[in-house]
């Protein structure tokens, strides 16, 4: 059987503008597709930065397509998780890259999910004051979400990607086979993200989700590649229109970070809860809160949660068994990038379905209350 043709996305940001492919195979072709960005290599080795678990089940597949187009590959193995998101790391890729004698019309190759291609996206940012990357993202959550838009950042004491550019990849290959390696937990968790778009701006795209969520994290050709693809889409309009986050209208991707983000700094950043959940639990709660003020019916509140459960998501921050009151989740809130100079939070919530928007009206109080509300949740709301 022939293999379909990838679905080509533009990224349109003038002199910066790049494609997103996604399609089945674009690993084992990967001379081809990016064929641009390796005519500097034609007497080096490509570089080739990637998460270990990437490497073992992908490296072979790009090293057969290199090889038989006479390319050499050189690899810099990076270990799984955020820890690898760090000034020490930092330091060394950027060593690494420098002793190859990596220029600016280089480009570096990225594999992996969000921490390889957060971490390189920033080491070629400033690595001679800017070098090209080309993002090969191997997760639902990379692919749909981290390896377009341009954000680049590493961690620090003060938090997750506190320190970081944007600095945008000149090609996005996401090839849809990568996920067949996905551990159940991790597919789930990159799929949050593909529900936030259809919550935060396309109606019509969260009522085919509520289909076909099934078929998309069993991994059916067509249906991921639609869901991938819309997704990516959705995001390519954002960052056409507000590339650095200026005008609001690329926060909107921010639904459910910001309750996530503080349900992730008080289970410590930890595999107790994967980031995607975090988001997803974010979103849940970001519509039960828009319920609360009166602006998001109770039963658009509901449908959004018993997507986000039916999808094996967590939809409940009682069940997380935290220790904790809503005063606790509201302190890390105040540690958030988006916090502004006047001291008050943006909290994206929602009109309905498809219709986010930023509320600057919140009280940091009311959320702590509401917190306490939730945390304390008896009633088994949620379909079994």
């Amino acid at each position: 059987m022939a293999v379909k043709p990838p679905e080509t996305i533009r990224v349109e940001l003038g002199g910066r503008s790049y494609d997103v492919l996604v399609g089945a195979g674009l690993l084992d072709d990967i001379a081809h597709h990016a064929a641009p960005f390796l005519e500097s290599y034609c007497s080096r080795p490509v570089p080739i930065v990637a998460d270990t678990n990437a490497r073992e089940h992908h490296g072979g597949r790009i090293e057969a397509s290199l090889g038989a187009a006479g390319y050499e590959t050189v690899w810099y193995d990076v270990a799984s998780g955020e820890a690898s998101k760090s000034w020490t790391s930092l330091e060394k890729l950027t060593d690494w890259l420098l002793s190859l004698g990596i220029t600016r019309s280089d480009h570096v190759f990225a594999l992996g999910g969000g921490v390889v291609g957060d971490l390189v996206g920033f080491a070629c940012s400033i690595l001679k004051r800017g070098c090209g990357f080309v993002q090969l993202p191997t997760t639902l959550l990379s692919q749909v979400d981290s390896s377009v838009g341009g954000k680049t950042a590493i961690n620090t004491s003060a938090g997750k990607n506190m320190i970081g550019a944007f600095h945008q990849p000149s090609l996005v290959l996401a090839d849809t086979t990568s996920l067949a390696t996905l551990p159940p937990r991790e597919m789930r968790a990159g799929y949050a993200e593909v529900i936030k778009y259809g919550l935060l701006g396309d109606a019509e795209f969260f009522a085919w989700l509520e289909a076909n969520s099934h078929s998309v994290l069993a991994r059916e050709d067509e249906p991921l590649k639609y869901a991938i693809a819309t997704s990516i889409r959705a995001k390519a309009r954002i960052v056409a229109e507000d590339e650095r986050e200026t005008s609001g209208v690329r926060a909107l991707l921010n639904l459910g970070h910001t309750f996530g983000h503080a349900l992730e700094a008080e289970t410590g950043f930890s595999d107790k809860l994967l980031h995607g959940e975090a988001v997803a639990l974010g979103m849940v709660l970001a519509a039960r809160y828009s319920a609360r003020r009166g602006e998001l019916s109770g039963e658009d509140a509901k449908r959004a949660a018993i997507a986000i459960y039916a999808s094996g998501l967590p939809a409940q921050v009682n069940e997380l068994g935290l220790m904790c009151s809503g005063e606790t989740l509201v302190d890390h809130m105040r540690h958030d990038k988006k916090m502004e100079g006047s001291g008050t939070l943006p909290f994206l919530l929602l009109k309905g379905i498809g219709q986010a928007y930023m509320a600057r009206d919140v009280e940091l109080s009311d959320v702590a209350a509401f917190l306490d509300e939730e945390l304390g949740r008896a009633d088994g709301a949620l379909p079994t």
